[in-house]
């Protein structure tokens, strides 16, 4: 007899009435691959604008106990997490009791956080070190602008760039989260009303030395001219629910000097050693990691509304087992 599991399979774009909690087969891993128990999964935007060709388990990351992984360095009861690199897309993803991914995909962990903690990082962790480190180049003593400052990653982005000595400015359509971004250490809270160049230049006259911009193209153009020359702006997300800007003349809407760059990572981008840094440092409490609200599986539904709606200040996580 198959042994089955629970799982939420996508059947079209993914609106909430395409997400269906269903039964389906345990998948057996094929050498070089890994069978994770999933304990949790972050959900992230990328997991809202998948449109599925037939039915698909999304979700591009989880924590979880290996339970089988042949002909790879990983064993069974190995704690893990999983993440990216075609998760719920080529494959199916972690919205299930167990996934099936690559070993190159496995990053092993050890720790004690319970599992909703640790699945809001690895994502988050790798966008936000990602952007900051690739993109950026970051230094101390830098100033840098977190365009999209309240979603997960920018939170993440903001802490990161804090501990790595850099003066932080980071922005928020809300007046009522200004507060919040301050309590979190930003030091320079902007409410962002659709341009805040000429903000940011009043603090700073020459510009910040670079700008993770997580709202995409529809902040491009003003996160451009809130950087100096000789500075960078990294575009990382779509917040803003396109990922095309039309009409984008390059000589004209990039300032002279001001570099302009992309980041995408993969699992790759994250190494063991500093995943278990950050784990480590949020156990000691050395590191806040912004999670908004953790949903039972049956409530991805809600979950991808609340993302949806833009309502989080940080990030949502599904905890499949109790």
């Amino acid at each position: 007899m198959t042994a089955t599991m629970r799982a939420i399979q996508l059947d079209a774009p993914a609106r909430r009435d395409a997400l269906h909690l269903r039964e389906v087969p345990v998948p057996e891993p094929p050498p070089g691959w890994a069978r994770i128990a999933v304990e949790a999964f972050g959900i992230n935007r990328a997991d809202l604008e998948y449109d599925a060709g037939g039915p698909r388990i999304p979700g591009v990351e989880c924590a979880g106990v290996v339970r089988a992984a042949p002909e790879t360095t990983l064993r069974p009861g190995q704690q893990v997490v999983a993440l990216l690199g075609g998760m719920g897309r080529d494959f199916d993803g972690s919205y299930a009791e167990e996934v099936m991914v690559p070993a190159s995909q496995v990053v092993p962990i050890g720790t004690d956080l319970p599992w909703e903690v640790v699945a809001a990082l690895p994502q988050m962790l790798q966008a936000a070190h990602g952007s900051l480190t690739v993109g950026l180049n970051a230094q101390p003593g830098h100033a840098v602008l977190i365009r999209g400052g309240t979603a997960a990653v920018g939170l993440c982005a903001a802490a990161l760039a804090a501990e790595r000595g850099a003066t932080v400015l980071a922005t928020t359509r809300r007046e009522d989260r200004l507060t919040a971004l301050a309590a979190r250490g930003v030091e320079h809270p902007i409410l962002d009303e659709g341009e805040i160049a000429a903000q940011v230049r009043d603090q700073f006259p020459e510009g910040v030395d670079g700008t993770v911009d997580l709202v995409g193209p529809a902040t491009l153009p003003d996160s451009l001219r809130a950087t100096r020359a000789h500075g960078t702006v990294c575009v990382t997300g779509s917040l803003c629910g396109r990922r095309t800007l039309a009409e984008f003349e390059p000589m004209v809407a990039v300032p002279n000097g001001v570099r302009l760059t992309g980041y995408q990572g993969g699992a790759a981008d994250l190494p063991a050693a500093l995943l278990q840094r950050y784990l480590d440092a949020v156990a000691d409490g050395r590191f806040d990691l912004p999670i908004h609200r953790v949903y039972p599986l049956e409530g991805v539904m809600d979950a991808h509304t609340a993302l949806a709606t833009g309502e989080p200040m940080g990030k949502l996580v599904v905890r499949v087992r109790r």
